[in-house]
This record gives C-alpha cells, structure tokens and sequence, in this order.
C-alpha cells in the first residue's frame, strides 16, 4: 500500500510471513503484524504425539508473534531487541530489513572476511584504512599485518564493525549480537558499536537473548521480546554511554618496571623503553590490563621550542621534563578509552611539570589529545635520515621491512664488500646527534667520534640492529605537550 502523504521520515515497518502493516494517523506510525502458520509433516513419530496428546494436526496451526506492534526508528537511534530465545527477535530483525531497503546492512552482507591482512582489507588509501582499524580497537601495528583467521573473536567482531562502518549504511541490524563472545568482550565491543553508530548518524539495531549489554549500549529504544504477542517497547532519550562498564572496576595506580615488561611485548617497538622515571600501570581484578611509562626526555626535540618557546638547557630538563616513552593497553580492552584515561590520570601524578610524547601512533589515534595533552607539530624525519633509507633501498632492502631485525640479517648475508662498504657510508651520513641511538648495544653508547671504528667492526646482528633503529628513525610522528600549570 502506498505511504500517506506527510507520513513520518523515520517509522520503520514490517512486513514478515503472514503480515500487514497499516498506517495510524493518529498515533502517526506504523503498526504491523506478524504471524506465521505451520503444520508438521505426517510422520510416525508425529503421528504418535497427536494420538497420546488429542492433538489435531491436520490444520494449520496459526502463532501470532507481533500484533497491533508499532516501531519508530529516528536517525542515529540505538535499538536493543533483548528476549527469550525463540520469541521473535531475528524476526523482527529480517522484517526490518526487507523494509528498508538499500539503506540497511547486516552482518552476513558484508564483504567476505579477507584472506591477506586486515590494513589492505578495508579503506579507499592507507590513512583512510588505519582510521577506520583505530576507531574500532584495532590500533596496533602488528595487528594490521594479521589476517582475518588469525584475528581472536573478538578482535574479528571489531573488524565487521569497521566494514560497517566503511559501507556507509544509514542502518546496521546485527542480529545474534555478540552471543559468543565472553561478556566482558561483549560490552567491550556493545559500548564501541553505540560510539561509532552515534558518530556517524548511523542507526544501529540490535538483537541478542544477552540482557546484560544495556549500560554500554545505552539504547534509545529497548524492545523486551517474550513468548506469543509479549512485547514491550521503552523510548528514551538518544544519549550515548559515557563510559564502558568494564572500565568501572580498573584501577590505575603507580607500578615497577616488572609490570611494564609483562606487557611489553604488545607494544610495536619491543625494546625496553628510554631511562624511566616512573611507572603505572592499570589493574582489572587483580590482572594488569595497561601500562604507562614516563621517561627522562631526549637532549634534543624539535616540537620542544615551538611548545615553550625556547630550548631547555640539560639542568632542566632532567628537573621539570618527562617524555611518555610507553602507552600500552592490551588488545581486549582497546576502544574503551583506557589508553587516554591512563595519560589523564597520571600527567598530574608524575611529578614534572612538563611532559612530552612523541609517537607515530599518536598521529592516528587521538588519545592522548582526549587525555588533555596539545598536539603541536607532525615531525618529518631529518633529510639526512631519510637520504640513508633511500641509499639503502638502492642496495636492495626494502623500507617497508627494515623494521624487523630478522629481515635485516637476511639482506646483509647477501651483500658483497663493495655494498656493505656502501652500507656504512649510508649510516655515517647520519646526523651525528642519531649515532648514540644506531650504535646503542645493551647500556653501552658508542661516543660521535668513534662511531665509524665502532661501525666497522661489528658483525650483522649489531648491523641490523642499527638498520632498524634507522628505520624507526625514519618515521613521520606527532609532538604533544602537556603542562602542569594548565591544571592551575
């Protein structure tokens, strides 16, 4: 039938089975049925269920699942379709689907799951990829180089949330929502879903016999489904969560250095971090989920002046400086704002009133700009540094893989003198400030002045280890600042 003139933009309808839906100017909606009429093979068996039951089972039987049901859908709504399992909640998820038409998407319409990595399987550009991974929780290096099988289940329903989000669908109707997921996983990645849907105006509609996800989802609409015709609908108003649930029992508090190393390896830069000054760490029943660390800075940084206005000479910055050298937080529990929280609440306790970071993440992911810090700068890398990378890619290595000192071993065992001699001309046209770091081995510092004996006398694991150190060095980052007289 056709829609009446002035009809509401929003109203969602439903046609399913044996259904109708009509038009009610007064209550300016749509309100629908829902049945379906079903009557059982004549088998022995059910045969014999009708004889010792008195059932008649040769006419169809009719189940009414929605009667005189009325929906309103308003753009950027979050609807939570919660109920007994078998009451009708996949139902009135597929009636809404074919309702709306081209402007909805669903989990099983997606692209199929990517056989290579997740970074080259979703994206029009490689910012544009990195964007959408960070914005669901994939914001880790070495996660971007996996592949959808090697993804945990939970990492593989923040993936589908990304391609619905590339999709650019006004409706996502997910049905099964988060069902096998543990329920700590589930409100993790119920509070990302809501986030992103709101962000983008996007309405999100979901459907689970799971009861628990209420708080992280913070629906508009709450669709309780029962047996038969039970049905209730609650309207509210289209607030967001404020925060995951998940995050109301961490505890974030100063640690040591064994915490740190517990998570170290989650980190893309494996190595330990810089001379630090402290530690914390954050605490979820009993396990540590993250860890921050604050180290002394670095002599020389180029955002450094345009952040105060001038160059701290060496007393000072071992008195009032601190860089944050570490943010880690476990892959579960990214996306829940636990990486800003970690940097909000501890530049007040760290104890110097001026604190820096550095870092490539920080360039896609804005956490530490949520936390209070000022991004001041995008660094390019010394020309001189990236002159090095592009002589040694006439030799053979790769850029993008000379941040693996595997790799770089296996390049070096196929270079003849004449190329490693070209080799070592390439690291000392380095500026000489970067020799300490090429040259670093354990706690030891090769001094400017010795760097090329020390060069030449190394075997190809010392090298390597310099040609990644480079390869770090080439890196475009982001300069943030935070001061303690902000606070004042």
């Amino acid at each position: 039938m056709d829609d009446p003139v002035g009809a509401p933009r929003h109203i969602a309808s439903l046609r399913a089975g044996r259904g109708q839906r009509r038009y009610d100017a007064e209550r300016g909606c749509y309100v629908y049925d829902i049945s379906f009429r079903a009557q059982p093979p004549l088998t022995d068996r059910v045969v014999a269920v009708a004889e010792a039951f008195g059932l008649g089972i040769d006419e169809e039987k009719t189940h009414v699942v929605y009667r005189d049901f009325e929906l309103r859908l308003g753009e950027g709504d979050v609807v939570y379709i919660t109920g007994d399992s078998g009451g009708g909640k996949s139902l009135l998820l597929r009636a809404l689907r074919e309702d709306l038409g081209g402007e909805a998407a669903t989990m099983g319409e997606l692209p199929d799951p990517p056989t290579g990595p997740i970074i080259d399987a979703v994206g029009v550009s490689f910012a544009s990829a990195l964007d959408l991974l960070s914005r669901v929780g994939l914001n880790d290096a070495h996660l971007f180089l996996k592949g959808y099988g090697e993804l945990s289940e939970g990492q593989r329903h923040r993936f589908r949330l990304a391609q619905l989000l590339e999709a650019g669908k006004k409706y996502w109707l997910l049905d099964e929502f988060c069902s096998t997921l543990d329920r700590e996983t589930a409100k993790i990645v119920a509070y990302n879903a809501q986030r992103q849907a709101r962000r983008t105006g996007s309405t999100l509609v979901v459907a689970t016999a799971h009861t628990d996800l209420e708080e992280d989802l913070s629906p508009s609409v709450l669709i309780r489904k029962g047996w038969g015709q039970d049905v209730s609908v609650d309207y509210r108003p289209n607030h967001g969560a404020s925060a995951c649930t998940v995050m109301e029992k961490v505890i974030i508090r100063e640690s040591c250095g064994d915490e740190y190393r517990r998570l170290a390896h989650l980190h893309y830069r494996e190595e330990d971090a810089p001379v630090p000054q402290r530690y914390y760490a954050a605490e979820l029943g009993g396990g540590v989920v993250g860890v921050i660390v604050y180290s002394y800075p670095p002599v020389a940084n180029g955002g450094r002046r345009l952040a105060v206005g001038y160059a701290p000479r060496l007393e000072e910055l071992n008195r009032d400086w601190a860089i944050v050298s570490r943010v880690i937080v476990h892959p579960k529990y990214r996306s829940t704002g636990l990486g800003s929280r970690l940097v909000r609440e501890t530049l007040p306790l760290q104890g110097r009133r001026h604190v820096e970071l550095t870092a490539v993440m920080a360039r896609y992911n804005s956490f530490a700009e949520k936390a209070g810090m000022r991004l001041i700068m995008t660094r390019e890398p010394h020309p001189a540094i990236a002159g090095a990378v592009e002589a040694l890619s006439r030799l053979g290595f790769n850029p993008a893989l000379m941040g693996s000192r595997g790799y770089n071993e296996r390049a070096l065992g196929g270079l003849g003198e004449g190329e490693r001699e070209l080799l070592r001309r390439a690291l000392l046209g380095v500026p000489s400030q970067y020799y300490k770091r090429l040259s670093r081995k354990g706690d030891a510092y090769v001094r400017s002045q010795e760097f090329e004996p020390w060069l030449r006398a190394q075997d190809d694991g010392s090298l390597a280890h310099a040609l990644k150190t480079l390869s770090i060095l080439n890196q475009t980052k982001a300069y943030l600042y935070w001061c303690r007289d902000w606070a004042g």
